[in-house]
């Protein structure tokens, strides 16, 4: 959105930044709450959710993607390994270099536990009308598009 506005009253801004630091919370919460019904670690999800969207990384590409230490990354992954969610592979192009790749049952949790954020959440939105829901959806989009660009 390139027009130009009014700025918007320090209030405004103020209790936008609250709203979505209390909802930040929520989520976070009922994430965890979900995640205790699974056998991984809210980072060992995060960690799923990167590989699944972007495909094979290496520990280091994924350790910037979560803002973790190379150490603390080789050390999740191991876990991860030993609960056969993901596999280190070697590299087609370059047999020195070992991607972490995900594997069928990492996918198949990353589903389930969607799924059951998508519920809660259905469950949420529930209590509003189509128009009001379609409006969050709408500007939730337009806040995002704009957090994006800076």
């Amino acid at each position: 959105m390139d027009t130009k506005h009014q700025p918007l009253s320090p209030e405004t801004v103020s209790d936008i930044e609250r709203l979505l630091r209390e909802i930040s919370v929520i989520v976070k919460r009922k994430g965890r709450e979900i995640l205790n019904n699974f056998p991984i670690t809210p980072p060992q999800f995060t960690a799923l959710v990167w590989l699944n969207d972007e495909g094979d990384m290496t520990i280091g590409e994924l350790s910037q993607k979560m803002y973790l230490a190379c150490s603390t990354m080789t050390d999740l992954i191991d876990r991860m390994e030993k609960n056969g969610v993901v596999e280190r592979v070697r590299d087609d192009r370059d047999r020195r270099v070992v991607r972490i790749h995900l594997l069928e049952k990492g996918a198949q949790i990353i589903k389930e536990v969607m799924e059951a954020r998508r519920q809660y959440l259905a469950e949420i939105l529930s209590h509003l009308s189509d128009d009001e829901a379609l409006q969050i959806k709408e500007h939730l989009s337009i806040l995002y598009e704009e957090m994006k660009k800076s």
